[in-house]
């Protein structure tokens, strides 16, 4: 059914797929880009595409990729994800967005030609009549499409096109790479005063390794469905669970499994004794504690399990 792609919910109405696109979704405010980390130069341009749409009368849209397209051309050399597709909706829904149009980035819609992908996509099906990108957008096939040419399409189709520095903070020398940089150097504070909040990595609860349990450090594990993740070791973390905060150590890092590796966050709270499989958990960054390392068996890591555990206690005092 095609209904289940058009979902709406608390006022953000969500999009997947350009073949969902109905005569309802015409005439339009938009934006097009990856938002990563959703951070206060994004938050900016957002507040003031929302502030345009409800002057013109038109539905604020907010266009993104999934996957990123750098992930399907050269997924070697993509950069870690500050946010996944679910980050980014609770961020939109929440500054106010009425459609997040999601496209699936594949081959064939790689391949559409600059000029289809304004007349076809930007005019007909999402009618557009204010139009927000940066100035370094590239569309369309071999990324042949750019301002420019948005530019001079709207002038003749009748659209506006404006740049999203135009619509950011002053001097706002915010970007996705500038915040990976801080936590790849763990300056959890800055990032924070870039992203407007914490730094979270976000996710349901799985069935982990049970050893920790036999030890007294139970853990709760989120598989991070992402390439890389965008810090790694061992941390002092906040958890949000259903709205309430608790405290504790997480580890991140790659796990081996019979496949391969693949990326986990495990998290030991402190008193805390509720059975979480299945809950949604948020898990924010306050600090790193050290670096992954090997362990020869399981008693060195219990042992150093308690360092850190105590090491995270002493940060939040308690």
């Amino acid at each position: 059914m095609h209904h289940s792609n058009i979902k709406r919910q608390g006022g953000l109405q969500l999009i997947r797929g350009l073949h969902n696109l109905r005569q309802q979704h015409q005439k339009c405010v938009l934006t097009i880009g990856k938002f990563d980390g959703v951070h206060l130069g994004h938050q900016a341009v957002i507040v003031n595409l929302v502030e345009k749409a409800k002057a013109l009368g038109l539905a604020s849209t907010v266009m993104i990729f999934e996957p990123q397209p750098e992930e399907v051309f050269a997924p070697d050399h993509a950069p870690a994800r500050l946010s996944r597709f679910r980050d980014k909706y609770e961020q939109f829904k929440a500054l106010g967005i009425d459609r997040l149009v999601c496209v699936r980035f594949n081959p064939a819609f790689a391949g559409m030609s600059p000029e289809s992908f304004i007349q076809d996509l930007l005019v007909e099906k999402l009618g557009v009549k204010f139009l927000v990108v940066g100035d370094d957008f590239r569309f369309g096939f071999q990324r042949r499409g750019n301002f420019e040419m948005l530019q001079e399409a709207g002038l003749h189709l009748g659209f506006n096109v404006v740049s999203t520095q135009s619509f950011k903070l002053a001097n706002c020398r915010i970007s996705s790479t500038e915040i990976r940089e801080a936590l790849a150097n763990s300056d959890f504070e800055l990032a924070k005063k870039m992203l407007g909040r914490d730094f979270t990595i976000a996710g349901r609860v799985n069935h982990g390794d049970k050893k920790g349990r036999t030890i007294g450090f139970p853990t709760a594990n989120v598989l991070l469905k992402r390439c890389k993740s965008p810090v790694s070791g061992v941390f002092a973390v906040e958890v949000i669970i259903r709205k309430q905060r608790y405290k504790g150590v997480a580890n991140i890092g790659n796990r081996p499994t019979v496949s391969g590796t693949r990326l986990q966050l495990e998290v030991h709270l402190f008193d805390f004794k509720q059975d979480l499989y299945g809950t949604f958990i948020e898990v924010a960054i306050k600090q790193k504690l050290r670096d992954e390392k090997k362990f020869d068996n399981f008693e060195e890591l219990h042992q150093q399990i308690k360092r850190d555990a105590q090491a995270a206690r002493d940060i939040f005092n308690i």
